[in-house]
């Protein structure tokens, strides 16, 4: 399969992003607190080193801790200086609702690569894009997955947040919280330049146009499979 678009591995467990990495599905990666939660990663620093060596140069991004932004800063720019192909995930706000908007121009001004994350409006897309520096390279994460998941259709949003990256070269539009297979074909319908996909998601990329005949046959075989393993009965029960 060819997609015409760039397909981030979304992550914390090593072992996982290598595998998609290993079977040339993906050509970045991202990764985010929660997900390092999840991954029981108890050392930020040690982690991204180990992953920095094993992606052999392919864009990831990692995202800053603190919570305010001075502190953010110092920690932007600790995380710049592990490799050319780091991306700094700044959030686009704090807890407090203080937008990001100085903190990424500072950034951006040094030359910093960034990716802005936790993006769900046009307004907050414009002010990103106009913070940026000419002549840097940057994502602009939008959450497409999150804003569905609130009963909009995102496909607006992210073809107007298209045409406003367009505007600002070297800055690239990415779907991020994607829920299915099915999001990677709308991304690329609309020209999106990377969607973020998570392991379980890419390991459904097997049945991407497979037979639904064929799909339907192998469903009511697992429903079969899990049948004799539970041992139910329905006309000797009562």
């Amino acid at each position: 399969m060819n997609f015409n678009l760039d397909i981030y591995s979304d992550g914390a467990v090593i072992e996982e992003m290598l595998k998609m990495k290993t079977a040339g599905i993906v050509s970045g990666f991202t990764t985010n607190p929660s997900l390092m939660k999840q991954a029981g990663i108890t050392n930020y620093v040690a982690f991204a080193k180990e992953v920095l060596e094993k992606v052999e140069g392919l864009p990831i991004s990692f995202e800053v801790f603190a919570d305010d932004f001075a502190t953010m800063e110092k920690e932007a720019l600790k995380l710049a200086e592990l490799g050319d192909n780091v991306y700094v995930k700044i959030p686009i706000m704090n807890t407090k609702g203080e937008a990001s908007t100085e903190l990424i121009q500072r950034l951006s001004e040094k030359g910093l690569k960034l990716n802005i994350t936790a993006i769900m409006t046009l307004e907050q897309v414009e002010t990103t894009v106009d913070a940026l520096a000419k002549g840097t390279e940057n994502i602009v994460s939008v959450f497409a997955g999150r804003v569905a998941d609130t009963g909009i259709d995102p496909l607006p949003l992210m073809e107007n947040s298209l045409e406003i990256c367009r505007h600002k070269e070297g800055t690239k539009l990415l779907w991020a919280s994607s829920r299915e297979v099915y999001n990677i074909v709308q991304a690329e319908q609309l020209g999106v330049d990377i969607i973020t996909v998570t392991p379980a998601i890419l390991s459904k990329l097997s049945m991407y146009h497979m037979d639904l005949n064929e799909l339907s046959l192998e469903t009511v075989k697992m429903f079969n499979r899990d049948i004799q393993t539970l041992g139910f009965t329905i006309l000797d029960e009562e």
